[in-house]
């Protein structure tokens, strides 16, 4: 259905009587939206501060600890997902110390050191065209690096080697996310360090804080990058939820962190209640979307010298087979390898449609709804949400990528991951004449609606923070 099909459909209803409903439940969205954007701000600007001052708690000793997967043959992985006899109980045997112990904060704390200022031969492998660096093999880390201080939550902080997942009896997988907004351009000349540690733990979750810093080189130390990841356990037999060791708070740098990451979980929840997929956009949304087809959606009408490109038309993909080289400790295909493969994709869409180079401003949210299987077929579609313009940029771009897992004998698809990200064109690069995104179908409007909303709490905290 397109949206002047849906928009004649519509019901049409006393407008005293809707005035007044739609009023109320636009002022407790707008309420909502105001207090996200100002919990999002305050998040991004405090974490950093306070996580510079745990990081002086930890033991340094630990820091470069980070426990790793023993690599085993492809050919051994599969013998042992073969079926074999049951054994005994006593026959089995499970190396894990008490998954209840608690854990202070510093102790998953987790950092590892990117010589690019030092090694030529490294800062070879992460350049991009421009001399820039690769922020998709970046992410890639990121997520390793999440994962690793998860599992260096639960097992202790002088655990080197994760050992096999049957043995300990659990394992972890990132569950989602939040944001990764980007503070500062990465400076190629200087060393990277990337680090993070558990803020907060749910009964079998674990909220994680990472976060980029340039250094060396006598300058001061200056954090380029601030992100949050959603972790979770679970039972290696039964895959249900296990539960996780508790943190201990010490100072109160630490109860701060914690209540930033109960925040955030919070606010995860609250933002999947709103979410376009359940709930109607509000009467504010709906009118402002039946002025932008009003005004651009429509061939009688003038653009206001802005080029008009259907959303339909802004779908670019990539269909790939998934090699056993990219697994993770689950014989699953790895998520920060997703993450630079959709990050990548996303960049080059953005690029085609503003006809130059961008920046990078943020991933505003993954969600991991399924594994991705070792020697499936994994399509990639990416596609133009939202477009704006803004005062320090041209034109202010929100992608999508989704990934589905594709069943060869049948065709269907399923949609194993949902990536969002934005990036801004810069001024005197790319194309002259500002160019619109306009979605034509309900569905289209629909991710019109879910891009606006995440441009405008990026814009709100890229805002705030500079002032």
């Amino acid at each position: 259905m397109s949206i002047q099909q849906a928009l004649k459909r519509a019901p049409r209803f006393p407008t005293r009587a809707l005035s007044t409903t739609a009023r109320r439940r636009d002022e407790v969205s707008s309420s909502s939206l105001i207090k996200s954007i100002e919990e999002e701000n305050k998040g991004v600007s405090s974490m950093d501060h306070l996580l510079k001052v745990v990081r002086e708690r930890t033991n340094p000793a630990y820091h470069r600890i980070m426990p790793m997967r023993i690599p085993i043959l492809w050919s051994e992985a599969l013998l042992n997902a073969a079926p074999r006899p049951t054994k005994e109980p006593s026959q089995t045997k499970v190396v894990q110390e008490d998954p209840l112990a608690p854990r202070s904060m510093g102790d998953s704390y987790s950092e590892l050191v990117l010589p690019f200022g030092t090694s030529s031969e490294l800062m070879e492998q992460y350049t991009n065209a421009s001399g820039g660096i690769r922020m998709g093999k970046l992410m890639e880390h990121l997520d390793s690096l999440a994962g690793s201080i998860a599992y260096k939550h639960v097992l202790g902080p002088t655990v080197e080697t994760l050992g096999r997942i049957q043995e300990r009896g659990f394992y972890i997988v990132t569950a989602s996310v939040d944001r990764l907004d980007m503070l500062a351009p990465v400076d190629p000349s200087r060393d990277l360090r990337i680090s993070g540690q558990v803020i907060y733990t749910g009964r079998s979750s674990m909220e994680v804080a990472v976060k980029m810093e340039t250094i060396g080189k006598g300058l001061p130390e200056e954090t380029v990058l601030i992100g949050r990841f959603s972790m979770v356990c679970r039972d290696a037999n039964t895959h249900r939820a296990k539960p996780v060791n508790p943190l201990i708070i010490s100072v109160p740098e630490e109860q701060a962190l914690y209540s930033l990451g109960e925040d955030m979980k919070d606010r995860r929840q609250a933002l999947a209640l709103r979410s376009l997929s359940r709930v109607p956009p509000s009467s504010a949304e709906a009118e402002e979307l039946h002025s932008f087809y009003l005004k651009y959606g429509r061939d009688d009408q003038p653009n206001d010298g802005a080029e008009r490109v259907w959303m339909g038309s802004t779908i670019t993909e990539k269909t790939m087979l998934m090699f056993p080289q990219e697994r993770n400790v689950h014989q699953k295909i790895f998520g920060g390898y997703l993450m630079r493969l959709a990050y990548e994709l996303g960049f080059t869409n953005s690029s085609m449609f503003t006809r130059g180079p961008m920046r990078f401003l943020s991933l505003d949210s993954i969600s991991f709804a399924r594994p991705v299987p070792i020697g499936s077929i994994l399509r990639l579609t990416s596609q133009i949400l939202h477009t704006t313009p803004s005062p320090t940029y041209p034109t202010i771009v929100h992608v999508g990528v989704k990934a589905n897992v594709v069943d060869v004998t049948t065709g269907s698809e399923q949609t194993t991951n949902d990536f969002r990200f934005t990036w801004a064109q810069e001024h005197g690069k790319g194309s002259p004449i500002p160019r619109k995104v306009v979605p034509k179908t309900y569905q289209e409007a629909m991710l019109w609606l879910e891009g606006k909303r995440a441009l405008e709490i990026g814009a709100e905290i890229r805002d705030l923070r500079t002032r």
